[in-house]
C-alpha cells in the first residue's frame, strides 16, 4: 500500500502494480541523468512540457528504484503501460505531483532573495 505522505504512488506497468517514489537519491539520480545542476533546474525541465521518451524512462525508472525495486532503464523502456505514451506521461506527471506537492500546496525550491541595501550602503 502506498503512502501518499511520503510521495509514493502506485502504477500498473506490464500488468503488475508497482510502488514508485522519488526519494532524495532518486532525485539526485535524475539531476545527473538529465544534466540538471539542482532541483530548481530539474523542476524547470519538468514544467517545460517538453518531456521526451528518454525523460519518461528516466523519471519512471528513478521512481521505481526509489520505491525499492531493482529495475534498470532498459527494463523500464520495455515495460508496457495501458494508454501507451499517454499512460507513461500520466505516471510521470502523477509521480512528480506526489513529489513536489503536499495536499494542495506546491513545493517550489525557494527563489533567491533580493537584498535591500543597508542604510549605510545607499
Amino acid at each position: 500500500m502506498v503512502n501518499q505522505y511520503r510521495g509514493e504512488i502506485s502504477a500498473c506497468l506490464d500488468g503488475k502494480s508497482w510502488t514508485l517514489c522519488l526519494t532524495l537519491g532518486a532525485l539526485a539520480e535524475l539531476e545527473d541523468r538529465l544534466e540538471a545542476d539542482n532541483l530548481a533546474s530539474l523542476a524547470e525541465k519538468f514544467s517545460s512540457g517538453q518531456l521526451s521518451a528518454k525523460h519518461l524512462i528516466a523519471i519512471i525508472g528513478a521512481g521505481l528504484r526509489g520505491g525499492g525495486h531493482v529495475v534498470g532503464e532498459d527494463e523500464v523502456a520495455e515495460m508496457r503501460v495501458e494508454g501507451g505514451i499517454t499512460g507513461y506521461a500520466k505516471i510521470a506527471a502523477e509521480l512528480l505531483k506526489a513529489t513536489f506537492t503536499t495536499g494542495e500546496q506546491t513545493i517550489n525550491p525557494p527563489s533567491p532573495q533580493e537584498t535591500s541595501p543597508s542604510p549605510g550602503n545607499r
